[in-house]
């Protein structure tokens, strides 16, 4: 990754399908992070011990979030940050804590709808089962069964002739996954998993288990000029932001403190621990000016000058469907990054923050695109106006377009997200 114009490298979309495979959690996200931040000279810190004000490059893992940050040589302790914000979950099916069910000879297994699930894509779909397990000392143990053991099966359309006119789906009734046949037992499920992740079942305390697609991502079109797969909203955007970290924290002389903040629960509002909403960020950032030797005046002096591209992906116009996006705002697949605006302050873009996108493409060699909503449909939201209220950091919203966002598999152009990595990268070095 270089701050030189971008070229095309099918390597970083090859390495971003491996990271979207091995990455069916956002615990199994942030550990890829970290596992990545370690090869490029990064290291764990730990929230309940004390702080140093090394150079260096360091991390923090709460659940399934995870604020990365390196220091460079002389920093000051009000020197600003510049943020890659983003976020680490996706929609999904997520397992109840009494997950054991059934009906007519039938075992099922109980799940919560995570998010705004596009409930129809995880119907007839083989499912994996993922998560982590929480034991009785209070470890914790990822686990990843990563072949077909679920499906959610749709009614034939011969009990349901009018299925073609429109699809009502029961969130209740309708979204229970079945898991085999045969009576019902109380356990069966954890103790399933437990085995599989190499414990005891009856050292399970707890469990964070969801549902994932089990077909792995892969190039498609005639060209291979797109990539379809899971939970790109928004590990897109996570794996960039790892690559460009390590990318700029071999640069000498970096005028600012590169961050990455990757958060969970983004798609049910951020209110949480480990969400934007929650005080993760803004502790970290404290303790780094802290622990560098500074006081309230640095940290408010360093917060004044930090700038936070909030990224996450967007809607790429659809072919079928044009006329439900903006008339004279059409983002195309492998046409560059998007700028995301909302004068409705659900996204946190203004003039300004347009200028810092805008150079920071310029000195990628990136094109880049911008993103509107019709003014006839509701606009989603991101981290970035979020972040913005919370910490009074200047922030940005972008990210890759898409099709099929919120589905159980999604679609982008294959040169997106490497065009995202050489622009946060040029964003990072300031």
């Amino acid at each position: 990754m270089s701050s030189e114009p971008a070229r095309f490298d099918r390597g970083h979309t090859d390495d971003l399908m491996t990271f979207l495979a091995a990455s069916p959690s956002p615990y199994h996200a942030v550990a890829n992070a970290g596992e990545r931040l370690e090869k490029a000279g990064f290291r764990q810190v730990e929230e309940t011990a004390a702080w140093d004000g090394t150079s260096g490059g360091k991390y923090v893992i709460r659940g399934g979030a995870i604020i990365a940050w390196y220091v460079p040589e002389g920093a000051s302790a009000h020197t600003p940050f510049r943020i890659v914000g983003a976020h680490t979950d996706s929609p999904n099916l997520r397992v109840k804590p009494r997950p054991d069910m059934g009906a007519q000879g039938w075992r099922q297994v109980a799940v919560e709808l995570y998010g705004g699930t596009l409930l129809n894509t995880w119907l007839d779909r083989d499912l994996g089962l993922a998560g982590r397990l929480t034991l009785r000392d209070g470890s914790h143990r990822l686990v990843n069964v990563d072949r077909p053991v679920l499906r959610v099966p749709q009614l034939a359309v011969h009990l349901d002739r009018q299925v073609n006119e429109g699809l009502k789906l029961d969130r209740q009734r309708h979204m229970q996954p079945i898991w085999g046949l045969g009576d019902v037992h109380e356990g069966d499920l954890i103790s399933f998993v437990a085995d599989e992740a190499g414990v005891d079942a009856e050292d399970v305390a707890g469990w964070d288990l969801m549902v994932h697609a089990v077909e792995p991502p892969t190039y498609l079109g005639r060209d291979r000029e797109l990539v379809a797969g899971p939970r790109m909203d928004n590990l897109i955007s996570v794996h960039a932001g790892v690559a460009a970290l390590t990318a700029v924290s071999a640069r000498p002389d970096l005028e600012f403190i590169p961050v990455l903040a990757a958060f969970d629960h983004e798609e049910n509002g951020s209110e949480s621990d480990t969400g934007a909403h929650g005080p993760l960020l803004g502790t970290v950032l404290e303790r780094s000016v802290f622990a560098r030797g500074g006081g309230y005046e640095d940290k408010a002096r360093a917060f004044a000058g930090t700038i936070c591209l909030s990224s996450d992906t967007g809607h790429a116009v659809h072919p079928n469907y044009s006329e439900r996006h903006d008339p004279t705002h059409h983002p195309r697949a492998n046409g560059g990054p998007i700028l995301k605006v909302n004068v409705n302050q659900r996204y946190a873009t203004d003039g300004s923050g347009r200028a810092v996108f805008a150079a920071a493409c310029e000195k990628a060699g990136v094109p880049w695109q911008t993103f509107v909503s019709n003014n006839d449909m509701p606009c989603g939201t991101t981290i970035g106006p979020i972040t913005a209220a919370r910490h009074g950091i200047a922030t940005v919203d972008i990210g890759v377009a898409i099709l099929s966002m919120h589905s159980a598999r999604e679609l982008c152009g294959a040169d997106d997200p490497f065009l995202l990595a050489n622009a946060l990268v040029a964003f990072l070095e300031g």
